[in-house]
């Protein structure tokens, strides 16, 4: 029989290579959606289009305990991927309380839906390095402090502690995979990685004369999103559930992501980008970069792409989106 896997976010970035990992594995695909994405699939569920005969969508809501129990029933998942997060960055009050409201909420109605009626059922809680956030020190590894420093991070190290006490409680197969920034085509327009290679090519074919950032020197550790979802599937294949950081283990400055983007299309970014102070945030004392020293040797896990790579393959793809839409876009 198929294994049967249910992903949450599972139209985002990470839930469409999850599921098209998973499909190439042999497993049944299960995914929730909001009723909001089946009624606008051309832009909500545009990532999984291409497997739209393949995969089996459930309409619930991850906020009502009720429609999470229906669908944890109606599937009985050996492995659930809970991957869908409000990360809304924002400091009005409301955004807060609803950011930490849904992400506690629905880690604790999946666990606890997954305890009574899919006792057999793997889980994987997608964490963040924003866990992490104030550090002290660099590589940041399992068993460094959390010290978060927004309700996103605190949302997602509650929901960390709330996998530990059912996988210690009540001995779920429960583990938390903490992800350093990792990038792809389908990154969001929100992020500024996308941003900036979305920019870049509209620059380079006269769409757009300049682009605005915060501080270009600023450091990430990015990876590549194929590869940290072949992390969390992984981590459910092991023999006992653990937590792992998952990382490239190095940091490189905004400004050498944009230096690089708008080289791969022949562009010198001096010449575009401009510095507006009001993008920067607070100043990092410790650099968030992570140490996957633990799962690699664990579990075998390795990179399979450079940032450059990342990068080359980002650009590719949103000039192929452009080709088409070129005089639209001017007209």
């Amino acid at each position: 029989m198929k294994k049967k896997a249910l992903i949450t976010g599972l139209a985002g970035q990470d839930g469409s290579y999850l599921a098209e990992l998973l499909l190439a594995k042999g497993y049944e695909v299960h995914g929730i959606v909001r009723r909001t994405a089946i009624e606008d699939t051309a832009h909500k569920l545009k990532n999984i289009g291409h497997l739209a005969d393949r995969i089996h969508l459930h309409v619930a809501s991850l906020d009502n305990v009720l429609s999470i129990i229906k669908t944890v029933k109606d599937v009985i998942p050996d492995e659930c991927y809970h991957l869908a997060a409000s990360s809304f960055v924002s400091y009005s009050f409301e955004d807060e309380i609803s950011i930490l409201n849904n992400n506690v909420n629905s880690t604790h109605y999946l666990l606890a839906s997954i305890k009574e009626f899919a006792p057999g059922c793997r889980f994987y809680f997608a964490g963040t390095s924003e866990m992490f956030g104030n550090v002290t020190n660099a590589p940041q590894d399992e068993a460094t402090p959390f010290n978060p420093r927004s309700i996103y991070g605190i949302s997602k190290v509650s929901g960390y502690h709330l996998v530990k006490n059912y996988r210690s409680q009540y001995g779920m197969f429960a583990c938390t995979g903490i992800l350093y920034n990792h990038e792809s085509p389908r990154r969001g327009y929100e992020f500024v990685t996308r941003k900036i290679v979305s920019s870049a090519v509209r620059i380079k074919l006269g769409l757009q004369d300049t682009l605005t950032l915060g501080n270009l020197d600023a450091y990430r550790d990015w990876g590549y999103a194929p590869d940290y979802v072949n992390a969390m599937w992984l981590m459910l294949q092991a023999d006992a559930p653990e937590d792992f950081v998952v990382a490239s283990g190095e940091t490189h400055s905004v400004r050498e992501f944009v230096a690089t983007a708008f080289s791969c299309l022949g562009l010198d970014y001096e010449r575009y980008v401009k510095v507006d102070p009001k993008f920067f945030r607070p100043a990092e004392q410790v650099q968030l970069c992570g140490n996957p020293a633990k799962i690699s040797t664990r579990l075998h896990w390795a990179r399979t792409k450079s940032l450059g790579e990342i990068i080359r393959e980002m650009v590719e793809s949103e000039m192929e989106l452009y080709k088409g839409t070129r005089n639209e876009d001017k007209g």
